[in-house]
């Protein structure tokens, strides 16, 4: 890759009808085609999977031609992408599920003070705390599987260099992780490895479409929003490290928790971490510059995402390597909209 500053996946909600990513998501992605590496915002595997209005898709023909264009544009800007494929498991609503089915979970726990984001329906969008889900029975998991496999088709065929399965910051399958969560009796609950089985089942299933070399995957050890509470979060993590290491997987992306309110992750741990994989670990949380280039250089990191600053910043990398001061960005255009907080920030030489 061109550097090691990648991009990290940030939910704008700018997808259009049908879930569809457009011209406009194609011009945001191919401004930031500078960094070592784009993942792009989460995309939904499957209509059940979905948990906020607006958010791209990559399950119809129409999401998956959409998303080809944006890849079109990033190649030819120069850089490189990977797909965030997503399940938001319980972090949803019976207005985003199909004939208003409820959310689904591990178990039938609702994500204590979780929120959503839907179009009511009187067509106005509001942030509504997140339902009761329903617990998944054994038989429709590989149903699960099957969707993550079949998306991992549609970007290949989009022509993504690489897809991140979201395994992070409370969703499905961060749900099947953690204790709190996950109260199965079944196979894929109780012991460790049980509640890791349906991750790595995924990961199998993805990487036999695309080849273990072009997969991610994305944790947030001791994550404190969404309702998850994890007794085992640091020796989950140390234990799929290991097995993403004997699958060959091309990088671990750790999601640092400090920004949601969480502890900070200690460098006994990253160490633990680096130690069990061996593939490109990544690291992303309210780093600056100085921050990255330490945990670089110390032989910890190979490579530091950063999200908010590429928000406001789309020659991030440029003003890294001179360093310019940075465009400070507006929350207030975060989530939804248009041009206005999502194209328009200027870069150095605007």
């Amino acid at each position: 890759m061109a550097n090691r500053v990648w991009m990290a996946p940030l939910t704008r909600s700018r997808a259009g009808a049908g879930e569809v990513p457009g011209p406009l998501n194609a011009t945001y992605y191919a401004q930031r085609a500078n960094a070592g590496l784009i993942v792009t915002e989460a995309s939904q595997i499957s209509r059940q999977g979905q948990g906020y209005a607006w958010t791209p898709g990559i399950y119809t023909d129409a999401q998956e031609a959409g998303w080809k264009q944006v890849v079109e544009q990033v190649h030819g800007a120069g850089g490189r992408i990977s797909l965030q494929l997503w399940h938001v498991g319980r972090i949803s609503h019976s207005l985003l599920q199909e004939g208003g089915q409820p959310p689904v979970a591990p178990s039938a726990l609702i994500a204590e003070g979780a929120t959503c984001f839907v179009v009511q329906p009187d067509g106005t969008p509001a942030r509504v705390p997140t339902e009761t889900p329903r617990a998944l029975a054994l038989e429709e998991l590989p149903g699960i599987v099957a969707d993550y496999a079949a998306a991992a088709r549609r970007a290949k065929r989009a022509g993504f260099d690489f897809v991140e399965i979201h395994s992070a910051n409370g969703y499905l399958l961060h749900q099947f992780l953690a204790t709190g969560a996950n109260q199965r009796e079944d196979g894929y609950g109780g012991s460790m490895e049980n509640r890791a089985r349906l991750l790595l089942e995924v990961i199998d299933a993805v990487a036999a479409e695309l080849g273990a070399e072009r997969v991610g995957v994305r944790l947030s050890p001791h994550f404190v929003a969404h309702g998850i509470v994890d007794a085992e979060t640091e020796p989950m993590a140390r234990y799929l490290a290991a097995e993403f290491s004997r699958r060959g997987l091309a990088y671990l992306h750790i999601a640092e928790p400090d920004w949601a309110g969480g502890p900070v992750l200690s460098d006994a741990f990253r160490r633990q971490l680096r130690e069990a994989f061996t593939g490109a670990l990544v690291f992303c949380g309210n780093y600056s510059a100085e921050k990255a280039e330490q945990l670089i250089v110390s032989g910890i990191g190979d490579a530091v995402a950063f999200g908010r600053p590429y928000i406001a910043n789309p020659d991030l990398v440029a003003r890294f390597a001179r360093g310019a001061a940075l465009n400070q960005p507006d929350p207030a255009t975060f989530y939804g909209g248009a041009e206005h907080g999502y194209t328009d920030y200027p870069a150095l030489a605007d």
